[in-house]
């Protein structure tokens, strides 16, 4: 069992479609002996999202207010749309100010992506891409893979993602790991929140999109240089995706042997991170190393934020 924690819940994005999952997590999080603040969040309604504008940046800038005790974790309340619309109103100097060197965990993923990719651009945050309240800690079963992930990730200093898969590749290379939504990275091209990461091993995750969408966005992020400046990609869950006849065999495993012959990267398969039950917790931009082979791959990690 971890420590108790005190977990203050953002909205950035989208309303929970489902009520019941948002009160299901936070009933869990607090039967688990966490303190969770900001829940009323999950009550907000403006058009498809989680509050105004306004009260959803307001959900991040309150993190650099000095007179406000920091929490041990800042938890996503869901994806879906709405984070980039708030981009140009969060407080970079602020929460650098506050937040670089604390022992704060913020993490998310799905359309959260655009607030890490942002964050660390502009501010030099390291946060984690990882569960959520309602679709994870609120699903009507929640997985054990999950959550222990979760806990490991965030109270290790290092620690090692493991899977099983056979890889077409036998590497062993070290960089800065970012990544999460391929949606929502490819949107930022160009932005002042798009980091510019040299070296770096990417992981990617996406749902609901047909593989030559997926390649066309992966397109994207080789034509715009991106791709020539990683050391890997690793690949996780690509979800709801539907294949037609008119295919012809065209599918995910055709996308990946594709942009690794124009890109030249090794890409790495079978991560469990996206919008499946099963997801690992990955920091955004710390140290990683990256070792595969036939028999699998692994990936330590270090550097990041880690709770006291």
């Amino acid at each position: 069992m971890t420590h108790s924690r005190t977990i203050e819940i953002v909205a950035p994005s989208g309303y929970p479609p489902d009520p019941a999952a948002a009160e299901r997590g936070l009933e869990r999080l607090r039967a688990q002996g966490h303190r969770v603040l900001a829940a009323e969040v999950a009550q907000r309604r403006h058009l498809r999202f989680g509050g105004t504008d306004a009260e959803r940046a307001h959900d991040l800038n309150r993190l650099a207010d000095p007179a406000r005790e920091l929490p041990d974790i800042v938890l996503a309340l869901r994806g879906g749309y709405g984070a980039v619309r708030i981009l140009d109103s969060l407080d970079y100097v602020g929460l650098e100010r506050r937040l670089v060197g604390a022992p704060v965990a913020i993490c998310g993923h799905s359309d959260f992506t655009a607030i890490q990719l942002a964050l660390f651009a502009r501010a030099g945050l390291v946060t984690f891409g990882g569960p959520m309240l309602s679709s994870n800690f609120g699903a009507e079963v929640v997985s054990t893979f999950t959550t222990e992930r979760f806990w490991q990730a965030l109270e290790s200093p290092e620690f090692t993602v493991r899977e099983s898969a056979a890889q077409a590749y036998e590497i062993d290379l070290t960089g800065t790991l970012w990544g999460g939504n391929l949606a929502m990275i490819v949107a930022l091209i160009g932005t002042p929140y798009m980091p510019q990461i040299d070296g770096g091993i990417l992981f990617l995750e996406d749902v609901n999109e047909h593989p030559y969408r997926i390649e066309r966005m992966l397109y994207q992020l080789h034509h715009a240089g991106i791709l020539a400046r990683q050391r890997a990609i690793v690949l996780g869950d690509f979800t709801g995706g539907k294949l037609s006849p008119y295919d012809n065999g065209f599918d995910l495993p055709a996308v990946v042997e594709q942009i690794a012959r124009v890109a030249r990267l090794p890409i790495i398969t079978g991560l469990r991170f996206g919008h499946g039950a099963d997801l690992v917790t990955l920091p955004f931009g710390a140290k990683s190393r990256l070792q595969a082979n036939a028999d699998g791959f692994s990936l330590t990690v270090s550097g990041h934020p880690t709770l006291r």
